[in-house]
């Protein structure tokens, strides 16, 4: 299979340089946004029970934050609503952690 045929297969042939960057974008903040549930999962082995620590929801915000930009580039309304809605729940869960914090400081 040559190179091409790849980009054709995966949609990207043809793309300007510009539209290609973007598509590096979304990947990035997939990408991110993935990363948290490796993140997860090694915290949930490491204690031996199901475990959701902070760095989670920091790749969450971000990957998600990302991936909305690239959703508003695209023009994808509903895309950019599910991201939209997880950065609110992103962001409240990181303030509640930070408000916790300060409360045992």
């Amino acid at each position: 299979m040559s190179f091409n045929e790849v980009l054709t297969l995966l949609g990207l042939r043809g793309l300007s340089y510009s539209e290609m960057i973007w598509v590096m974008i979304g990947l990035l903040g997939q990408l991110i946004f993935f990363s948290r549930w490796v993140v997860q999962w090694i915290a949930s082995e490491k204690n031996s029970k199901s475990v959701i620590p902070i760095p989670f929801w920091w790749f969450s915000l971000c990957g998600g934050l990302i991936t909305f930009l690239y959703a508003y580039h695209i023009s994808s309304f509903p895309f950019m609503l599910a991201q939209f809605m997880g950065i609110i729940i992103y962001i409240r869960n990181i303030y509640l952690i930070i408000k916790n914090q300060k409360k045992y400081e």
